[in-house]
């Protein structure tokens, strides 16, 4: 999206933290703030520690959002284009400047979708953190792995876009399977080490080692989108980002949401439904047989998915309608037009955080 804004003529200042911004600040214009931090043990999210690891690092964050305020300013954005960052969001709201949310999160806020019964505290708690982080935005184009009615007409709802790193790959099935961890997870790799004739590429554990089946592997960019590319299905958390790319590339996953966040419970429940993994609540043995028995089954579905995705209007992941929708959104002073109608492009730059 990014590089489509720069190709439109805009000119954009990039704000970010992180894995996030070690990867775009090598090609955009980008500043690096402090951003919040989910702790986590055994893929369950610890609340306490979550807290007071984002107390210690807020000196840090309020010295580096002096200096985001100062640019914002200076810089006098015409639009603020938020993927789920609040300190720019709300830089927007008190300057008045018109705020577009583009992102998976608010899918969660104005789409319309079931949610299981035990879930249901869970779903609103959700609605009401994502309402304190990002003031409501003037529009938000809000991408989803299971299509659905928005509950306002300043939502517009899009299949997930992905990154032209991973519509590049050519996808082969070779013997071994991905698996993405964020942090510790010894419950995983004890159920991995059950099964000593698959061969398993751990990302996100250890630095580069081998134990008994497992190979773990230290995070690489091209050595994770080459995995991505060979292996014969994905086993992690339920990341929106993951599974949309393994679903583009046709590689069966099994989700394991993390227990404590609502988002990837829900990235999971959706991922079944499609009928393209398997949501997994407990990282056993039987667990992976079942997900292995129904491989082939996955696979099969996959093919249907991405042949809906294309016949259903949308360029599959390569996000055309989306960036349809933006350079209409920039032409037309941030109106969101009807669907089907967003063909115009701007005919004078705009100015974008």
């Amino acid at each position: 999206m990014l590089r489509h804004l720069l190709k439109q003529g805009h000119e954009v200042r990039v704000i970010s933290y992180d894995r996030s911004y070690a990867a775009l600040h090598q090609e955009f214009d980008c500043l690096e703030i402090e951003g919040l931090h989910i702790v986590s043990h055994d893929n369950k999210v610890n609340g306490l520690q979550t807290v007071l690891h984002n107390l210690r690092r807020g000196r840090k964050a309020w010295q580096r959002n002096k200096v985001l305020a100062k640019l914002f300013d200076e810089f006098a954005p015409d639009v603020v284009i938020t993927d789920f960052e609040p300190a720019t969001a709300w830089l927007a709201m008190l300057r008045k400047v018109p705020l577009i949310s583009l992102d998976n999160q608010h899918r969660l806020r104005y789409m319309k979708f079931r949610a299981p019964a035990p879930l249901l505290i869970e779903k609103w708690l959700t609605q009401l953190i994502i309402a304190l982080m990002i003031p409501r935005p003037n529009v938000a184009l809000a991408t989803s792995l299971v299509l659905g009615d928005s509950t306002n007409p300043r939502t517009r709802i899009f299949p997930p876009i992905v990154r032209q790193e991973v519509l590049d790959l050519v996808p082969t099935d070779k013997e071994f399977h991905l698996v993405y961890v964020t942090s510790a997870f010894e419950t995983l790799i004890k159920a991995l080490k059950s099964f000593p004739d698959r061969t398993f590429h751990v990302y996100g554990h250890h630095e580069d080692s081998q134990d008994q089946n497992i190979r773990y592997r230290a995070f690489s960019g091209q050595a994770f989108l080459d995995d991505l590319a060979n292996c014969k299905s994905v086993i992690a958390t339920a990341g929106f980002t993951l599974i949309s790319e393994a679903m583009c590339l046709r590689k069966p996953y099994l989700a394991l949401p993390m227990q404590g966040q609502f988002e990837q419970q829900i990235n999971a429940i959706f991922l079944e439904r499609a009928g393209c993994g398997q949501n997994a609540r407990r990282a056993s043995v039987e667990t992976l047989q079942t997900f292995f028995a129904k491989h082939e089954d996955f696979k099969h579905t996959l093919h249907e998915y991405n042949t809906s995705l294309q016949e259903s209007g949308f360029a599959q992941y390569g996000g055309s309608a989306i960036k349809a929708t933006l350079d209409s959104l920039l032409a037309n002073n941030f109106v969101l037009t009807p669907p089907g109608a967003d063909h115009a492009h701007s005919d004078s730059a705009r100015k974008s955080v």
